[in-house]
């Protein structure tokens, strides 16, 4: 059978290689519930501005609504001369119904009815998306307390640098997720446009109502130019952009804790229902879950570089290369949800290593800057105080010590503004009693942020 979309125009029939090359019913065949539902939203405006009558309608609806079923049990064969699923639901239509089936199309096109499933479909996956980095947002938090006694070691460069209080790196992975999710509310607002009554690609004279399907499918406004909306997936890239930078977080805070798993780090504990073993070591609990969310970060990302490709030369409206922002489309979102299923119960149930960090936290000079900044409070310049710091962490590392074991006497040799004073910020632990700065990891300040994170969050 031929496809719907051919008409009387045509004298030779699809070349049976070109069916099964141009088809997309094999992936968009999940927008079944999204197309079904935009068909119903048009049906009841046709009817409403006189285009079908009511019993028109009711047949119409009763019948997708049959079709949704049948989609939902699997009933439904796919045909590749049928091409996507708007013509898979159409068919069907028209095959229960006769001329009341070929009566939907009215006043719309496939340009207009890909663009609505889309954007529905993409807006109810946001939402899903969004709801999974509030969980994980709660998973940190809920470290926070059980953790505050913590102090792990601060990087730069990979380096040891500061001390801070374990919640504190907490809650920068929930300031990360809050940016993600301020990303995505500001993308759905875009996606939430309504394109249908564009129809093909200059709109149409007939006497159609798009305010009443664009509220019908809980649009807040419609799209306002028909070449513009013709050709528009800027939603699609922007939605893959939001999800390549959720996956960029994802992939550092995976790449962190592979390392704090290490013999070399051992700082932290994953659940070993999220490991995996080795076919012949068979020591090995390796932190499979983790590397693979660091892999498939990639996928997401590379996703955005193909969508970005795929419209970079793309005249005005509509053109077949645009069937193809499905596959990487669906692909990202579905990879990203994965990684956030799994990365939840991780952070949720990941152990630190209390004795090993603190056994080890007083090895790099992380007190040298709190040191150097208790001399700027004295009155010394900080390039001065700075220099000077350096000398006394050289002459610590010289003995093997840490900054506090050094005596009195070795730390007026080397300046005599020091005095007995300056134990009170070395060490770790004095150290970050010493920060005050808003944003700090000062314990009071990081006490102030969880208390604002747990009203943010409820």
């Amino acid at each position: 059978m031929a496809s719907p979309s051919r008409s009387g125009v045509f004298a030779a029939q699809t070349d049976q290689r070109l069916e099964a090359y141009a088809e997309s019913i094999t992936f968009d065949s999940r927008l079944y519930q999204q197309d079904i539902r935009g068909s119903i939203a048009h049906a009841k405006m046709l009817c409403n501005v006189g285009l079908i009558s009511e019993e028109e309608l009711t047949r119409i609806c009763e019948e997708l609504e049959n079709i949704r079923g049948q989609f939902d049990r699997s009933e439904l064969p796919l045909r590749f001369e049928l091409e996507d699923i708007h013509m898979h639901v159409e068919q069907a239509l028209i095959d229960a119904t006769g001329d009341v089936g070929r009566k939907l199309h009215t006043a719309r096109s496939r340009n207009d009815q890909v663009s609505t499933d889309i954007r529905i479909w993409i807006r109810e996956s946001l939402d899903a998306i969004d709801a999974l980095l509030l969980d994980l947002q709660r998973a940190f938090l809920s470290r926070c307390e059980d953790d505050f006694d913590v102090i792990l070691p601060a990087y730069t460069h990979l380096q040891r640098a500061q001390p801070v209080l374990a919640p504190h790196y907490w809650l920068a992975y929930m300031e990360k997720l809050e940016r993600d999710r301020a990303r995505l509310a500001d993308c759905r607002r875009r996606v939430n446009q309504c394109p249908l009554g564009i129809a093909a690609v200059a709109g149409t004279t007939l006497p159609i109502d798009r305010q009443q399907t664009a509220e019908a499918l809980e649009f807040e406004g419609i799209t306002a130019n028909s070449l513009d909306t013709s050709s528009d997936r800027d939603f699609v890239i922007e939605s893959s952009f939001v999800l390549s930078m959720i996956a960029s977080h994802l992939s550092g805070w995976a790449e962190e804790w592979i390392l704090w798993s290490t013999v070399e780090f051992d700082f932290i504990a994953i659940g070993q229902e999220f490991c995996t073993g080795s076919s012949i070591m068979p020591q090995k609990v390796n932190p499979d879950t983790l590397e693979l969310t660091r892999g498939k970060s990639a996928r997401v990302m590379g996703a955005l570089q193909t969508l970005m490709l795929l419209v970079k030369n793309l005249p005005l409206a509509y053109n077949r290369d645009l069937q193809e922002d499905k596959p990487p489309l669906f692909d990202s979102f579905d990879t990203t949800r994965a990684m956030l299923e799994l990365a939840i119960p991780i952070v949720a149930g990941a152990k630190l290593k209390r004795d090993s960090i603190a056994a080890r936290i007083e090895k790099g000079y992380l007190d040298a800057t709190t040191l150097m900044e208790w001399m700027i409070r004295k009155g010394m310049p900080q390039r001065t105080a700075h220099h000077l710091v350096g000398a006394i962490v050289g002459e610590a590392m010289s003995r093997g010590v840490p900054l506090a074991e050094l005596p009195i006497e070795t730390l007026q040799g080397l300046s005599s503004e020091i005095d007995e004073s300056v134990y009170e910020v070395l060490g770790t632990q004095n150290a970050v009693a010493a920060f005050c700065s808003e944003g700090s990891t000062a314990p009071h300040r990081v006490r102030e942020q969880i208390d604002l994170w747990k009203k943010r969050l409820g």
